[in-house]
């Protein structure tokens, strides 16, 4: 077993797999659709664009998108990455002033196709969106077809721990080892999405440690006292200093959840910060080069809420069909579900 290997054999929080099937058999088995939560303006300096893509990564799209348009990469804005080995549906924007100006409907590429594009006022950021919608198809599945329908209606319920999957980490944890590298000898990467991959992997190793912590010890899914609390889809956050039954009950009904570190910084409270410490003690030299880098800690919900989830199994196919918020994978949900579901995530994928 490789070192990644070891980082990505995390604790399941359900009782471990329903059983084991294949995943992404074709990229038509992991679709993907964005979810902004918001409408074009409808006039603007702006096109947002509608893009489907198969087997493409967002950087590649965006780089396309702006060759055919004759504009530098950075005019062009996208919400989030979305995964390679998929197909999926995601906005993009580009200046109204392109080569192609409002002529972009049909407008295609290696491994996407523009579908749609409405005047907008503003270019679009990252994380400019609500979530994302799946529907994935899992198959040769071997197991109790009771039993995974029993663990597909607890996480209904309870929601799933709120992992980072292998997509952050890069082929073979290639991004966790650029972090190393950098962190070690002082020298960062040239290329600046280099280096923010680097610095996510390296942030979520040390989360995805602190919550698999919580989760062999119970607590992935309730409050401690002094608990950094986030209210549900959003990043808001609160301190609960003290635990109280509507809080309890808040946090049962996933209205709230606890939180752990996107570290660059301490934790602020004491229950918290004695079980967190020692997380990041292990991973030291993570911590360090984060903070190193001038990254403010931050907070992120230990808990996924699955909304939205329906599912049909016919013999060996199973179809999940959910939402997630923005930031969450659902390689997480899938690692609930079946056997060494994290193994089988296309290394390039960008999730």
């Amino acid at each position: 077993m490789t070192e990644f290997d070891e980082r990505m054999s995390l604790p399941c929080a359900h009782g471990g797999p329903a059983g084991r099937a294949q995943v992404r058999a074709a990229p038509e088995d992991f679709l993907v659709q964005e979810w902004l939560g918001w409408e074009a303006d409808g006039a603007g300096d702006h096109l947002l664009l509608n893009v489907r893509k198969r087997g493409a990564n967002t950087l590649w799209v965006a780089k396309q998108l702006a060759r055919l348009a004759k504009l530098d990469p950075r005019d062009v804005g996208f919400a989030g990455l979305k995964d390679r080995d998929a197909v999926t549906e995601q906005a993009f924007t580009v200046p109204a002033r392109s080569a192609i100006g409002e002529s972009w409907v049909g407008v295609t590429g290696e491994g996407f196709e523009v579908v749609a594009a409405t005047r907008h006022r503003r270019k679009l950021k990252r994380g400019a969106l609500k979530g994302n919608d799946f529907t994935i198809t899992l198959r040769a599945f071997s197991g109790d077809p009771t039993a995974l329908e029993q663990r597909l209606r607890a996480i209904a319920t309870a929601g799933v721990p709120n992992y980072f999957g292998p997509q952050r980490f890069g082929r073979d944890g290639a991004n966790m080892r650029t972090a190393l590298a950098w962190f070690s000898d002082g020298v960062a990467p040239a290329d600046r999405w280099q280096r923010g991959f680097a610095l996510s992997a390296a942030r979520a190793a040390i989360f995805n440690a602190v919550v698999a912590r919580r989760v062999s010890d119970g607590t992935w899914n309730r409050l401690l006292p002094g608990e950094i609390v986030n209210l549900d889809g959003s990043g808001s956050v609160f301190v609960a200093a003290a635990i109280d039954a509507a809080l309890e009950e808040r946090c049962a009904q996933l209205d709230i959840h606890p939180t752990g570190p996107m570290w660059g910084g301490r934790a602020a409270t004491v229950a918290v910060t004695s079980l967190e410490a020692e997380v990041v003690a292990r991973h030291e030299a993570l911590a360090q080069g984060l903070s190193k880098a001038g990254l403010e800690l931050e907070r992120r919900a230990l808990r996924i809420r699955v909304d939205r989830l329906e599912w049909t199994i016919e013999g060996e196919v199973v179809q999940l069909r959910f939402r997630l918020f923005r930031g969450a994978f659902a390689t997480a949900v899938l690692h609930e579900l079946i056997d060494n579901a994290f193994a089988q995530q296309a290394p390039e994928a960008d999730e």
